[in-house]
C-alpha cells in the first residue's frame, strides 16, 4: 500500500505544508516521525479521523524537535506502540534537557513555537540495531543530524532530511540542503552514496513530499551539496562583511534548485531564509575547520 503523508499544521505563518508524518498501513501500522510536541494533538486527531486506532511502530529518522518532539504524547495515546531510533540518540529522548537547550540555542523562538520536549520511558524505545522487523530496512545516514536514520519499507524510501528539503507545487520544484551546525559534509555525501546503493524506489521526504525516483533526487541533492560548498568557499575568500547574507544572496541567484523561491509567499520565504541561514552556518563551521577542498 502506498504510504500516506499527514500534514502536521503549525500555528505559525509560513509553515503550511512543511512538517509531516508518514503512515504505512498493512499487517501493521507504522508512523515515520511525529512532529513537534505542541502540534501532537493535531497529528493524533488526523490519525483518529483516518480510523487509525493502533500504531505498532514509530520510526524516528532523527530526534530534532520537529520530528520527535511529540513522541511522549504520541506513545501515551498509543500504548501498544514502540519507537525505533538511533541507539546513541535514546538518552536524549529519555532525558531531553540537553536536546531542549540545544534546540533553543539553534532555533530561538521557533523552539518555543514547536513546544518543549517531554521525556519518553526507556522501555518504549528500541535501539536501531535491535529493530529486526521483517520488511523494514534501516540505513544509518548521518549528515543532517549525527544520529540520522533512513528506512526502506515495502519498496519506499523514507529519507528524513538525508536528501534535503523537497517542496513541489503546480509546475515547480524546490530543493534545499538541510545542513545546520554541527555539519560534516563528507559524512552527508557518504550517506547519500549509501542510499544510492539501494534499489531505485519512490522517496518520501520529511519536508515535504514524495517523488518517483530516489536515485534521481539523491543525485540532485548530492550535486547541490557540492555546489553549495563551492559557492560558500568562494564567498569566504572575500573580505566583505555580512558573510551569511552574501552567501544566501549568491545561492538564491545561482542555484537553479532554489528558483521556486521567488514564487513562494513572503511567509514561506521568511521560513526558508531562516533555515537557509542555519544551513549556511553549518557549511561555514565545516569549511573553517576544513579550509582546503
Amino acid at each position: 500500500m502506498e504510504p500516506t503523508l499527514i500534514e502536521i499544521k503549525q500555528d505559525r505563518p509560513g509553515f503550511d505544508r512543511f512538517i509531516g508524518s508518514w503512515l504505512c498501513q498493512g499487517d501493521r501500522s507504522i508512523v515515520i516521525d511525529v512532529g513537534p510536541s505542541r502540534s501532537a494533538p493535531k497529528l493524533l486527531a488526523s490519525l483518529t479521523a483516518m480510523g487509525v486506532h493502533r500504531v505498532d511502530f514509530v520510526l524516528l529518522t532523527h530526534i530534532h524537535m520537529d520530528h520527535a518532539g511529540g513522541l511522549a504524547e504520541f506513545l501515551h495515546h498509543f500504548p501498544m506502540a514502540r519507537a525505533v531510533c538511533h541507539s546513541k540518540a535514546m538518552a536524549h529522548l529519555v532525558d531531553p534537557s540537553k536536546l531542549w537547550l540545544g534546540s533553543q540555542k539553534t532555533l530561538g523562538d521557533l523552539a518555543e513555537a514547536y513546544g518543549p520536549i517531554e521525556p519518553v520511558e526507556r522501555d518504549r524505545l528500541i535501539p536501531h540495531q535491535e529493530a529486526r522487523e521483517e520488511g523494514i530496512e534501516i540505513i544509518e545516514t548521518p549528515g543532517h543530524a549525527p544520529h540520522h536514520l533512513s528506512f526502506i519499507i515495502e519498496g519506499n524510501l523514507f529519507a528524513g532530511e538525508a536528501g534535503g528539503i523537497y517542496l513541489a507545487g503546480q509546475g515547480w520544484e524546490y530543493l534545499r540542503p538541510a545542513t545546520p551546525p554541527v555539519f560534516f559534509l563528507k559524512q552527508f555525501v557518504a550517506s547519500i552514496d549509501r542510499l544510492l546503493t539501494a534499489k531505485d524506489v519512490p522517496m518520501s521526504y520529511a519536508h515535504f513530499g514524495r517523488t518517483d525516483s530516489s536515485h534521481h533526487m539523491l543525485k540532485r541533492g548530492r550535486a547541490q551539496l557540492l555546489f553549495w560548498e563551492r559557492i560558500i568557499r568562494e564567498e569566504m575568500a572575500k573580505s566583505d562583511p555580512l558573510l551569511v547574507e552574501r552567501c544566501m544572496a549568491r545561492l538564491l541567484a545561482d542555484d537553479p534548485e532554489l528558483n521556486a523561491f521567488e514564487a513562494m509567499s513572503s511567509a514561506d520565504q521568511d521560513r526558508e531564509k531562516f533555515f537557509m541561514g542555519n544551513s549556511i552556518k553549518g557549511y561555514l563551521g565545516f569549511l573553517q575547520e576544513n579550509p582546503s577542498p
